[in-house]
């Protein structure tokens, strides 16, 4: 029994280093950023009492922090060269972000002010839309493998 477990969780910790697990890491990773930016938030707020839009504004800022150092780390394994690197790569993600912020607010705005969707139900289809544009453009514009860092 106990070595059926060891072995199933050897497979599983094999498949999550492998590129298979590219996907996985990402989604992984993306709940965690999303415990980051929500728990903090609440935190600055109870503790900290801080009004809810700086506490909005410093966990987004953490969030993007931790997704950021979370992603190039763990679910791309980026190695960058240099600061100049690091900080283009860094520009990037950030861009990214700014773009799918964008999207994500006039998603929401299409969904429910013009098309008259429930607001939790527009939420949650942008939501999944800036998750997916999220992970092929860090995968494909932020973290390229063929790009020079």
């Amino acid at each position: 029994m106990i070595r059926t477990i060891r072995t199933t969780l050897q497979k599983t910790i094999e498949f999550l280093k492998s590129p298979r697990g590219e996907t996985l890491r990402y989604v992984i990773i993306g709940g965690c950023t999303t415990l980051v930016d929500y728990f903090s938030y609440q935190m600055m707020i109870a503790f900290l009492h801080m009004s809810v839009t700086a506490s909005n504004a410093v966990s987004t800022a953490l969030a993007i922090l931790f997704a950021y150092i979370t992603n190039k780390l763990v679910v791309f394994f980026s190695r960058t060269v240099g600061l100049a690197g690091l900080a283009l790569e860094l520009a990037r993600f950030l861009a990214s972000r700014l773009f799918t912020m964008v999207l994500e607010f006039a998603g929401v705005y299409l969904l429910v002010n013009i098309l008259g969707q429930d607001y939790r139900l527009g939420k949650a289809e942008t939501i999944v839309l800036v998750v997916i544009v999220n992970y092929v453009l860090s995968k494909l514009f932020v973290f390229r493998k063929d790009q020079p860092q």
